[in-house]
C-alpha cells in the first residue's frame, strides 16, 4: 500500500511510526513543508495516561520521549501577591524541536521516508497514493482545499496571545496573572527541560491595544513582556521564535475523510492551549487511525471505523477546551476575588475538575479550601469546617441552611389552580430531604394565565388556604425556606397536560392567549393577541394581587418568571418581541413591561423577603437573545431590588439547539453574578454534591438548583456530601437536622 502523509509535526510522524511498524511493506512518505530542523512553538505537555498510550503504542518511541521530559506534579497561580499550589497534578513536558527529532529519527529506523521543505498540497504530490492522510496542521491546506467537502467551522478566539519561552526553568505548571495601567495579562508557565519553560502571555483586545501592543515588533513585545513579568522571571529573559500575537482558532470539521483522504490532528480539530491537549489528540489519532487499518477492511471502511471510534472523545475535549478558554478570555471578571476563591475558579473552570477531584490530588489543598470559605460564610469557628454546600447563606433577613434549592417542577395536578396533597408530599418530602430552599411550581396569576387546565394558581382565594397549609408543613417539619414562582404562560398556554401531550392545544375548552406580539409558539398553537395598555395594566395588576396572597400564604420567598418563552419571557426575546412601540426594539425597552411588572410585586412583597428572578441566558438560535443581554438585564433587575437570578436558558422557541452537558447552564450563572454583581442560582444537569460543591467554592453561582428525580434524591445527595469526610457521630448535628427519620425523602 502507497500512503502518502502531508505534514511532518507529531501527527504525521507518529502514524508513519506505527503504520510501518504494522506494516513493513507499506510505501510510506511523510511531507513537511519546514526545512529539516525548523519548527515553532517551545513545549508540548503530556499526561500519566497520555504517555501509556504511547508506551503500548511503540515502546522505544516511548522510552526517548520518557528519557528527556520534566515533570512536575503542582500548579501554582499567583494573584494578588499570592502564592496558591495545589498538588497532584503530574504532567511532563518536551520540548517541541526535541520531541520532532525522537519522531524522525524512529521514522527512519523503520524505512519512511521523509521530505523537507515540501509543501505537499498539490495533487501531483501524493499521485497514485493508496492513502492520503492530512496532518499539515490548523492551517490545513488539504481541508481549505477541500471546504466544500470537510465543511470545516472554524471559531477565532477573542484574546490575543503570544508564545515565548523562558530560560527559567517553573517548578509547577504556573498561572500567572499581572494587572498594570494597561489592564489585565495572565501567563500559562510550564517547563519542559531542564533549561527553558513555556512562557504564554494573554490579555483581551482592549488590554492589548492600550498597551500598543497591537503596533509592537517581535522584540517590542517580548520586552514589554519580560518588564512586566521581571518579578516571577526573576532575572531570566524571555525567548522569542518567530513569536506573534494571535488569537487562537478552534477549528471543527463536518467529517474528517473524504475519499482516499482523511484529516488528523490539528487539520481535523484543535482544542484551545489551556487544557493542553493539542499535540495528545494528534498523536492520539494517528494510534486510532492505524487500529482502524489493521483491521483489514478497506480503507473506505478503516476512514469511516477512525473518524466514529475518535469524534465523540475529540467533541468532548473541545466542549472542555472551549468552556476553559472562554473562562480565561472573561478572566477580567474574577479579577476581585480572593486568591482562594480565584484559584478554585481557575482550576475547576473546564469542568473536569471538580472540588472532590481536587479533594484526592491534594487533600490538604481543599481543606484548606474550605475553612476559608466556612470562615467567610457563616461558618468560623465550626469543626470541622463544612463542605462548601452545607454553609448557610442569606438573602435579606432569609436565611437557608445550605445552598441546595429544590427547583420549580410543573406536577400539573391542580384544581382549577389550587394545589392538592399531590403538592403537599411532592413539596414537603423535598423539604424535609434536607434542601435549604423548596420553590413550588410555576404559579399562575389569573386562569387564563395557566400553562394546562392542571397548573397551579395564585388567583382565587382558596388558593391561599391551600398554600398555607403546605407552607405550614414545610416550617414545621423542616429546615428549608420555601418560595413560590409566579408567572403568565402568555404564548404557551391553553395546552394539553404534559403527558397527553406537551405544546399540544386543548381539543375543545380553549382560552384566549396574549403575548408581547401576534407570533404563536408553534404553527399548531393559537395565535396569541398582542398586549395592549389595558391587558398589561390587568396582568401587572395580577402578579401584584398574587404576591399578596403568597405573602398571606407564608412564603419566604418570591420568584419572578422571566423564562422559558411564557409571557414576560416573550417580551425579553427579540425572536418573540417584534413590537413597534416603546416596549419593542433594544432591549432596554424590551425589559420596560417585564421590569414595570418587578416593580408592582417588590412594592406590596414585604421589604425584608427576598424576590428572585428566572431568566433564560440565551435563546440557543442565532439572533435571539444571548448571555452578554442577559448580563445586562440582570444589571437592570439588580437596580430594581432583585435580589438573585435564577439563571435558566432556552425553551423560548421551538427553534432552540442547546448545547447540553454537565452544568451546562452554570457558565451562564457565573457571568452574571462576576459581571452584574448579582448573586446567582445556577441549574441544569447538575448532577452531584461533587458538582455543587465545586459551584459554590469556585465563585460560579451562589446556590444550586435540583431538579428532575434522577439527578436529585436529597436524601443522597446531602447525606452523601457529609460522608465524604465524616460519619454521623461527627458530622455536626446542625447540618444533619433535617434528615428524615425513616426511608428515603
Amino acid at each position: 500500500m502507497k500512503i502518502s502523509v502531508i505534514g511532518g509535526g507529531p501527527a504525521g510522524l507518529y502514524f508513519g511510526i506505527l503504520m510501518k511498524r504494522a506494516d513493513p511493506s507499506c510505501d510510506l512518505t511523510i511531507l513537511e513543508r519546514n526545512p529539516e530542523g525548523v519548527t515553532w512553538g517551545w513545549g508540548v505537555v503530556f499526561s500519566d495516561e497520555t504517555l501509556e498510550n504511547f508506551q503500548e503504542a511503540d515502546e522505544p518511541t516511548y522510552r526517548r520521549i520518557a528519557e528527556t521530559f520534566a515533570r512536575w506534579e503542582s500548579i501554582e497561580i499567583l494573584h494578588r501577591d499570592r502564592v496558591i499550589r495545589c498538588g497532584g497534578h503530574v504532567f511532563y513536558g518536551i520540548r517541541r524541536m526535541r520531541l520532532l527529532e525522537i519522531l524522525q529519527t524512529r521514522c527512519r529506523e523503520l524505512g519512511v521516508t521523509l521530505r523537507f521543505s515540501t509543501e505537499g498540497a498539490d495533487p501531483s504530490d501524493f499521485a497514485g497514493a493508496d492513502l492520503v492522510v492530512a496532518a499539515d496542521g490548523v492551517n490545513s491546506r488539504i481541508r481549505s482545499d477541500r471546504a466544500d467537502v470537510f465543511k470545516p467551522d472554524i471559531e477565532v478566539g477573542r484574546s490575543p496571545y503570544i508564545w515565548l519561552a523562558t530560560s527559567r526553568v517553573f517548578p509547577a505548571f504556573t498561572f500567572i496573572i499581572r494587572e498594570n495601567e494597561h489592564g489585565l495579562f495572565q501567563v500559562h508557565a510550564y517547563p519542559f527541560d531542564e533549561a527553558a519553560s513555556t512562557f504564554i502571555v494573554e490579555t483581551d483586545e482592549a488590554t492589548w491595544r492600550r498597551a500598543g501592543l497591537d503596533r509592537a515588533t517581535e522584540a517590542e513585545s517580548v520586552a514589554y513582556c519580560q518588564s512586566l513579568f521581571a518579578p516571577e522571571l526573576a532575572g531570566h529573559s524571555l525567548m522569542s521564535n518567530k513569536s506573534t500575537w494571535g488569537r487562537f482558532r478552534r477549528v471543527r470539521c463536518g467529517t474528517w475523510r473524504h475519499g482516499n483522504i482523511v484529516l488528523i490532528g490539528d487539520a481535523a480539530h484543535t482544542a484551545h492551549f489551556s487544557i493542553g491537549s493539542g499535540t495528545k489528540m494528534a498523536m492520539e489519532d494517528s494510534i486510532a487511525l492505524v487500529g482502524a487499518l489493521r483491521e483489514g477492511t478497506g480503507i473506505p471502511s478503516a476512514l469511516e471505523a477512525f473518524e466514529e471510534a475518535r469524534r465523540i472523545d475529540i467533541l468532548k475535549r473541545q466542549r472542555a477546551a472551549e468552556v476553559s478558554q472562554r473562562w480565561f478570555e472573561g478572566i477580567a471578571r474574577y479579577r476581585r476575588f480572593e486568591p482562594e476563591q480565584f484559584a478554585a475558579s481557575l482550576m475547576t473552570r473546564s469542568k473536569r475538575v471538580t472540588h472532590g477531584n481536587l479533594r484526592k490530588r491534594d487533600p490538604g489543598y481543599i481543606a484548606e479550601l474550605d475553612r476559608w470559605f466556612a470562615d467567610r460564610n457563616g461558618c468560623a469557628g465550626v469543626e470541622p469546617p463544612p463542605p462548601p454546600m452545607f454553609t448557610p447563606y442569606r438573602l435579606r433577613r432569609m436565611e437557608l441552611v445550605n445552598r441546595v434549592v429544590v427547583s420549580p417542577m410543573c406536577q400539573y395536578s391542580a384544581s382549577d389552580g389550587t394545589p392538592g396533597d399531590w403538592h403537599l408530599v411532592h413539596l414537603g418530602s423535598r423539604a424535609i430531604g434536607g434542601a435549604g430552599l423548596v420553590i413550588a411550581e410555576m404559579t399562575d396569576v389569573s386562569r387564563d394565565g395557566r400553562i394546562t387546565p392542571g397548573c397551579s394558581g395564585m388567583y382565587k382565594d382558596e388558593h391561599v388556604a391551600a398554600w398555607r397549609r403546605i407552607v405550614d408543613f414545610v416550617h414545621a417539619h423542616s429546615k428549608a425556606r420555601i418560595a413560590l414562582q409566579l408567572a403568565h404562560a402568555g404564548r404557551k398556554g391553553s395546552t394539553k397536560l404534559m403527558w397527553e401531550g406537551i405544546d399540544d392545544p386543548l381539543p375543545e375548552g380553549n382560552w384566549p392567549l396574549i403575548s408581547a406580539s401576534a407570533i404563536p409558539w408553534s404553527p399548531a398553537n393559537q395565535v396569541p393577541r398582542a398586549m395592549e395598555r389595558a391587558d398589561m395594566d390587568q396582568v401587572r395588576d395580577d402578579f401584584a394581587r398574587a404576591a399578596e396572597m403568597a405573602r398571606e400564604a407564608g412564603f419566604d420567598m418570591l420568584e419572578i418568571h422571566f423564562a422559558h418563552g411564557y409571557l414576560l419571557s416573550s417580551f425579553i426575546s427579540p425572536l418573540t418581541n417584534t413590537r413597534a412601540d416603546e416596549y419593542g426594539g433594544p432591549l432596554e425597552n424590551r425589559m420596560r413591561y417585564p421590569l414595570e411588572v418587578f416593580d408592582a410585586v417588590r412594592r406590596v412583597w414585604p421589604v425584608d423577603r427576598p424576590i428572585s428572578v428566572r431568566i433564560s441566558a440565551t435563546d440557543w438560535v442565532e439572533g435571539g437573545f444571548e448571555p452578554d443581554h442577559a448580563v445586562e438585564a440582570s444589571i437592570m433587575l439588580k437596580a430594581h431590588g432583585c435580589d438573585i437570578i435564577d439563571v435558566s436558558s432556552g425553551m423560548t422557541t421551538p427553534r432552540a439547539a442547546p448545547v447540553y452537558g454537565a452544568m451546562y447552564q452554570t457558565p451562564f450563572a457565573d457571568r452574571i453574578r462576576n459581571e452584574a454583581g448579582i448573586p446567582t442560582m445556577a441549574l441544569g444537569n447538575i448532577q452531584s454534591w461533587d458538582q455543587v460543591n465545586t459551584i459554590i467554592v469556585a465563585g460560579h453561582a451562589d446556590l444550586c438548583v435540583l431538579a428532575r428525580p434522577h439527578l436529585f434524591d436529597p436524601y443522597f445527595t446531602l447525606h452523601a456530601a457529609a460522608d465524604q469526610k465524616h460519619d454521623d457521630a461527627h458530622w455536626p448535628n446542625q447540618y444533619l437536622a433535617a434528615r428524615p427519620r425513616r426511608g428515603r425523602a
